[in-house]
């Protein structure tokens, strides 16, 4: 697991980051096993201080999963987290200080071959990179982002994963398509500080959706004010959505309009709820008229297509019988759970 593959066309890897310190190994235990309950593939974990390279050492005795310390200000606790089993270090050339320390953390990474994500931040970078272009702009993040893959090749350091985040949506589009014309190194895709769940996702499926549709990027973090484990789960949503990824069961269920006979809203709501957790892959349809019913549940792995008051049971395209508004949520969880068994995560 912790040999995980990042481009080279391998499948695009979920990633989150964990919100308790570090050095509070059980605290930081338990969302990272909550995370990989959730399906995460990566986490990362903040490594400000020698407290936190300590509690690093300890979760990584007691995880499997990929584990990337994140490393701001102090060199030094770069070469710690090495020592401590870091499966990648994270830096940000804006603030890991001068060239030779850079230097000298990309020796010792090398050393343990290990990888290097070079982390730019638009509201984090360089001095000099603000002086020059006024204000942070696409080319301003890809020479911050240039300045230090140098410094890595120089010492024969290739294996770089790149990000450019900013939490203005086009900015960070902007900025990873210009680095995606000039480099061939991985990206991992994220919009900073997209903010809370709502406004939030949409920003990362913009930003995040925009450039994974257009073939740009590796591996990504939807990046939410919120639970880690949903930023998971909407992770998921968005690769499952340009079909980048098959984990856990898809819903296609209709709009809101007059034509619904049923209570679809509470309907759908109570099927996702109850498969939360469920890997199994496969497509649920749950229609509420005939417009389009019939033929998106017969698409459909199992679906309902609904009229008056109760609705016709698809199962891999076949009519397999009728069942009430009342009975729905439960006859169709007896489906899935037939549907060659349910998969927990």
């Amino acid at each position: 697991m912790r040999d995980l593959p990042i481009g080279g066309g391998a499948p695009i890897p979920v990633q989150s980051m964990t919100t308790a310190k570090t050095s509070d190994v059980d605290a930081a235990l338990r969302e990272v096993q909550r995370l990989e309950a959730a399906g995460c593939q990566i986490v990362r974990l903040t490594v400000p201080d020698e407290a936190a390279a300590r509690g690093f050492a300890e979760i990584r005795k007691r995880t499997d999963l990929p584990l990337v310390a994140d490393i701001h200000f102090d060199y030094r606790i770069a070469l710690a987290a090495v020592d401590a089993g870091a499966d990648k270090v994270r830096i940000n050339p804006g603030n890991i200080g001068s060239r030779e320390r850079v230097q000298e953390v990309t020796a010792k990474v090398k050393a343990a071959s290990l990888p290097i994500r070079i982390g730019v931040n638009a509201g984090s970078l360089e001095q000099e990179l603000i002086e020059k272009y006024g204000y942070p702009t696409p080319e301003a993040m890809v020479e911050s982002a240039e300045k230090h893959i140098a410094i890595c090749r120089e010492h024969g350091f290739e294996d770089i994963v790149v990000s450019l985040k900013a939490s203005d949506v086009p900015l960070m589009i902007a900025a990873c398509r210009l680095f995606a014309e000039k480099y061939d190194y991985p990206q991992h895709l994220g919009v900073t500080e997209a903010g809370p769940a709502g406004t939030g996702t949409i920003k990362s499926a913009v930003g995040i959706g925009t450039l994974l549709a257009e073939g740009i990027g590796d591996t990504i973090r939807v990046s939410l004010t919120e639970d880690p484990v949903q930023e998971v789960k909407i992770g998921f949503e968005l690769l499952k959505s340009l079909g980048l990824a098959s984990r856990g069961v898809t819903i296609v269920s209709c709009p809101t309009c007059g034509r619904l006979e049923v209570d679809l809203i509470r309907i759908a709501g109570e099927v996702e709820k109850r498969l939360e957790g469920v890997s199994k892959t496969l497509t649920v349809a749950l229609m509420g008229c005939a417009v389009n019913g019939p033929g998106e549940a017969a698409g459909a792995d199992i679906g309902i297509a609904f009229g008056k008051g109760d609705g016709l049971l698809y199962r891999g395209g076949e009519k397999v019988g009728k069942v009430s508004e009342a009975a729905a949520v439960d006859r169709l969880m007896e489906e899935i759970e037939a549907f060659e068994g349910m998969d927990k995560v």
